[in-house]
């Protein structure tokens, strides 16, 4: 697991000998950077640093579902191969015949750490058949749609770059001026964003849940590259502009995962981030070089090399080799060292045993900003499943949140409340 706080080893500005900055200095005024970085870590670089930032549309069938018993009263469970995910309790999606069918998996029935097998709970297939299914993945995003909650929404469209957004807006039985605009996670959908609608509702927040650019709803960019919310959070500026056409006075912003690192764009560039009054950010990227370093680890990539894709997505010359428009300023983005500049009261959920995005810059982040930024940390998570594994907390911790950034204040003109204790 990440430390706490970033290892200078791992980082391109600051973490590496004087030498290899003059290196990298060499690199950067060389006419060609593809032409330095010859040989088979030239093409690892590359690779790594395409990797990140292009968007997969075919995802990895990666579980072995091994049967799918049938009990005497009609009901239907899963014996499944022993996985990290699959043997931690809580409600989660299965999704399998390349995505085309859906079931929500409940409790473990029981575990068998000898045949590496677990038997799970089926709590509902909303499409497929389950029966005849052999492989598929594991999800936190349990619901297909708000129908599937049974949530009344309204399909819209959102004016964006290249087009128009779909987003689902749920309005509350009693809605007030404050909107919570949902951002889903890298690789993710709307879908994912759907756990948080019944508490959002319960605080009488209309609830906008967008797509954005490249995510196989949104129009895409002309690049057709992630700007790893480098360039995403003006999609959350279009749907802050649409919700204010549309009786918003205000809004607040929940974001998991990469939809974290737009949201904190998203409060720091919006024309209207005066009007941000508070932020949810779940498993959230605060800082892309620890993400990036820790994938690097992960995938057994030199340090170098790994230090290398860094260089190419923030340099104007590693657009050839990554086929961004635009370098991605990767220093912009590191919310541990911009601490003090967010001014934006957040909530941080986040698990401890992240395997995606270390929690420590969210650590980090509240420990440098403690009037801004609540931490709360959960257990057995991974990641972006914080609600999946103890929804009661989740929603309980979100719901005082919200009611205390919620409340009257004595001065209109007066910023919302900073971190109270939960």
């Amino acid at each position: 697991m990440a430390s706490s706080t970033k290892s200078p080893a791992l980082r391109v500005e600051s973490g590496m000998s004087l030498r290899t900055k003059w290196t990298i200095g060499g690199i950067i005024g060389g006419s060609s950077l593809a032409g330095v970085l010859a040989g088979g870590s030239s093409a690892l670089a590359v690779y790594f640093a395409r990797r990140v930032i292009t968007p997969s549309r075919q995802r990895v069938a990666d579980q072995e579902i091994l049967a799918v018993p049938r009990d005497e009263h009609g009901g239907l469970s899963v014996i499944l191969a022993a996985t990290d995910d699959t043997t931690v309790d809580g409600v989660y999606s299965l999704y399998f015949d390349g995505g085309q069918g859906h079931a929500r998996i409940g409790r473990i029935i029981s575990y068998s750490p000898a045949e590496r097998t677990v038997l799970r709970d089926v709590e509902e297939v909303y499409q497929g058949t389950l029966e005849t299914a052999t492989r598929g993945w594991w999800g936190g995003a349990i619901f297909p749609d708000p129908a599937a909650m049974g949530l009344d929404a309204e399909d819209v469209l959102i004016d964006v770059q290249n087009g128009q957004a779909p987003a689902w807006l749920i309005r509350p039985a009693e809605p007030g001026p404050v909107w919570a605009i949902m951002v889903h996670g890298r690789g993710a959908s709307r879908q994912e964003t759907l756990r948080a609608v019944p508490v959002a509702q319960a605080a009488g927040l209309t609830s906008l849940l967008i797509s954005y650019r490249n995510d196989g709803e949104a129009p895409s960019a002309d690049d057709g590259r992630y700007g790893l919310g480098s360039t995403e959070w003006e999609d959350v500026d279009a749907a802050i502009a649409y919700a204010l056409a549309h009786g918003a006075a205000e809004v607040m912003l929940f974001g998991w995962s990469m939809g974290g690192a737009i949201c904190l764009q998203a409060a720091d560039l919006s024309r209207y981030r005066q009007l941000i009054r508070a932020m949810v950010l779940d498993a959230p990227v605060i800082d892309w070089i620890n993400v990036l370093a820790h994938h690097a680890v992960l995938n057994r990539i030199p340090n170098l090399v790994g230090r290398y894709g860094q260089l190419m997505l923030a340099h104007p010359l590693g657009r050839r080799l990554t086929g961004l428009s635009a370098p991605v300023d990767l220093k912009a983005m590191d919310w541990v060292s911009r601490a003090v500049e967010l001014r934006t009261p957040t909530l941080i959920l986040h698990s401890v045993d992240d395997e995606y995005v270390p929690y420590g810059p969210s650590a980090a982040l509240a420990e440098r900003n403690p009037d801004m930024v609540r931490f709360e940390t959960f257990q057995e998570a991974r990641h972006t499943k914080e609600w999946n594994v103890d929804p009661g907390r989740w929603e309980s911790l979100v719901r005082s949140w919200l009611q205390q950034q919620l409340a009257p204040r004595a001065n209109p003109g007066d910023p919302a409340p900073a971190a109270p204790p939960l």
